[in-house]
């Protein structure tokens, strides 16, 4: 059985150029090519290895996690990697460390609020790794509100020191990765208070631990807040507390550029304009979106080659069993998936453009996009992380019981991945951002402010607010402007009534109380027409050639029917399609359905993800999998033995009734 490909069938349907696809989902063929090199100069290199991971203490783990990360460094020094080739080598090492903070959020903070001085300094060291940093803002109390944080940052004008301190149990920093046991450095967010004024949460560096044996500095309390969900997981990750007790700091350990406090404790804001920070902070969201398309497109990948392999029901007479893939509640379930992860890389290249396009604009002082940038970025990262969580076990679901399985590598995918729904904000707080960023756009459009980016569609309100979808049979729900006139107009009427009923409160702030279950959904609402613009204008590109158009045009319209069907409430209570449209969009769904089905591991095998990423015997790319999971199945501790230890113990006596009958 080794060395046979039992999915050859399968690939043999396709009906597109797979190589073609691969370079179309990597953004380029240069992308394409850096990602299958180090994905398999990972895949190759013993020391990566991670199929015993389930059955590593936590100890273990961490300490296998610290020989990774060092080897992972050692390794880009010798070869010469660029910074993009470490990059996709620390991804394809794919074991949460404390590297991803030090280079995802240590190091953007410092180059989005630290002086040109400041950098110059601690990029250095950060660069070579001489200090290793996390990002210390998240409190035992305080999470998404940023502006509650306890911490304090007070400036002694007789020493030239902040001092950091502590005042509550609930102001401990909890929850930054590599705080635990390993970062020297941290950026400490802490209220700034001068000359007895509080100027609210600023970054500040500290040093944590000695660089010479590790140790806590005096007067610092830090240490692990404990295991977390999942065997391995997110385990390998020192997620930490920390707590000051009137810790001093040099003053030009503030990060200055945004503001700064003098020698003699005068507070000054910098030339340089607040907002700055938004441009960290669209990095990072646009990011997550981009990781949530390759978490979810490595779930897929695993459910779509299994439900290919196995067969279960539909033999008549001794006959075959029918693959799992052919049926249709399969089908229903499984290929709106497989387009969402397309949807998501797409509308992440895009974000990407978006950030490069802030980036320009802050440096030549144009602040007009910002607020739309922010919420845009906030409103994806919630969409996309949530759905990409519920998809992920949806996928587990689907690969039957042998999805709940370790080795079946969605357990521990999904217990690696659900932390994503809540840090860098909690997705519903975050779609509040959204809704109140709609809320204010729908109050302008009577002002001749024409609204901007992905909110343009705002300024055609009175068309959207009166138009009727013009579908008249299934077909037409592959019209590209049938299809975005609905999403359009579904979006506005929802974001137009809640903005009505807030306008019925005398006080705003009540009415958004009230209302925010209805703000949350117009946001939802806002954020999905995003996505499907984007994979609709994706299409418009010169990508690939006839059959991988056609096949992201069957993906596109899969993604955008399923959420008509699945949000169908939202389309016919604002009135934007009829229960007969909606029923001719099913229609069309069950016959994308069945044009997707013979290019569906093919579809999944255009990721290109190797063996060890996935790191599944249900997704492995020859489909042998039954033999596979009886290997894994011996390699569990408990079959070292044929008999249990603690047989002799407990389970003989019970066996052998010679428990004694107790008299009362």
């Amino acid at each position: 059985m080794e060395g046979i490909d039992h999915l050859a069938d399968e690939r043999n349907k396709a009906e597109f150029d797979v190589d073609e696809m691969k370079i179309v989902w990597a953004g380029s063929r240069h992308a394409f090519e850096v990602s299958d090199r180090i994905a398999r100069l990972v895949a190759s290199d013993p020391v990566f290895e991670k199929s015993n991971r389930a059955r590593l203490s936590r100890k273990e783990l961490f300490k296998s996690t610290l020989r990774k990360c060092a080897h992972a460094f050692k390794r880009i020094i010798e070869l010469r990697l660029t910074e993009e080739e470490a990059g996709r080598l620390r991804h394809f090492v794919d074991q949460p460390a404390y590297v991803d903070l030090h280079w995802g959020m240590f190091v953007p903070a410092i180059k989005g609020q630290g002086t040109e001085e400041q950098q110059r300094k601690w990029l250095s060291l950060a660069n070579k790794m001489q200090i290793i940093g996390c990002y210390a803002q998240t409190e035992l109390g305080h999470g998404s509100n940023v502006q509650g944080l306890e911490t304090t940052a007070t400036f002694d004008p007789k020493t030239d020191e902040f001092v950091i301190h502590t005042p509550t149990q609930t102001a401990s920093k909890w929850w930054p990765g590599g705080l635990g046991k390993v970062s020297t450095h941290a950026v400490v967010y802490a209220r700034l208070i001068t000359d007895g004024k509080d100027y609210g949460v600023h970054g500040f560096i500290v040093q944590l631990r000695s660089l010479e044996d590790h140790s806590p500095l005096p007067n610092i309390t830090v240490g692990d807040i404990g295991t977390k969900m999942g065997n391995g997981a997110y385990n390998s990750m020192d997620n930490g507390f920390l707590m000051f007790d009137h810790v001093r700091i040099p003053r030009d350990q503030m990060l200055m550029r945004l503001s700064k406090v003098t020698r003699e404790g005068k507070y000054v804001p910098s030339d340089v304009p607040k907002q700055l920070v938004y441009g960290t902070m669209v990095y990072v969201r646009q990011t997550i979106v981009a990781d949530a398309s390759n978490a979810l497109s490595r779930a897929v990948c695993i459910a779509t080659r299994y439900s290919a392999v196995r067969r279960q029901f539909g033999a008549h007479n001794g006959g075959i069993e029918t693959q799992v893939i052919d049926y249709k509640t399969q089908q229903n379930r499984l290929f709106p998936l497989l387009a969402s992860a397309y949807a998501f890389r797409f509308v992440g290249e895009w974000l990407k453009w978006l950030y490069t396009d802030v980036t320009e604009r802050l440096a030549a002082s144009d602040f007009a996009t910002l607020p739309e940038a922010h919420a845009c970025t906030a409103g994806l990262k919630s969409l996309t992380t949530t759905a990409t969580a519920d998809g992920i076990e949806e996928c587990r679901k689907l690969c039957g019981g042998h999805g709940y399985l370790w080795c079946s590598g969605l357990p521990e995918l999904f217990a690696v991945y659900v932390p994503a729904c809540t840090y860098e904000g909690d997705n519903v707080v975050l779609q509040l951002q959204v809704a109140r960023f709609l809320m204010k756009t729908v109050s302008q459009l009577g002002s001749g402010k024409v609204p901007v980016g992905t909110t343009a569609y705002m300024g055609r309100a009175v068309h959207l607010l009166q138009c009727r979808s013009g579908v008249q049979k299934a077909e037409d729900w592959l019209n590209p402007d049938a299809v975005l006139e609905a999403f359009e107009a579904r979006a506005l009427r929802m974001a137009v009534t809640c903005a009505k009923n807030l306008s019925k409160f005398e006080n705003q702030e009540q009415g958004f109380q009230e209302l925010l279950a209805d703000l949350v959904e117009a946001a939802i609402a806002h954020c999905q027409l995003i996505v499907v613009s984007k994979f609709i204008a994706k299409l418009e590109e010169d990508i690939g050639g006839k059959g991988v158009k056609k096949q992201l045009n069957n993906l596109c319209y899969i993604y955008a029917l399923y959420l008509l069907h699945k949000h169908l409430g939202d389309f016919l209570s604002t009135n934007t399609i009829t229960p007969k449209q909606a029923s001719l969009a099913n229609d069309q769904l069950r016959s994308l359905y069945s044009q997707v089905r013979p290019n569906a591991v093919a579809l999944v095998d255009a990721f290109n993800y190797t063996d060890h990423y996935l790191n599944s015997v249900l997704g492995r790319y020859d489909g042998n999998v039954y033999p596979k999971l009886f290997e894994e199945a011996w390699k569990d501790p408990l079959n070292d033995s044929v008999v249990p230890d603690g047989y002799h113990e407990y389970l003989r006596p019970v066996l052998k009734q010679q428990l004694r009958t107790a008299r009362l």
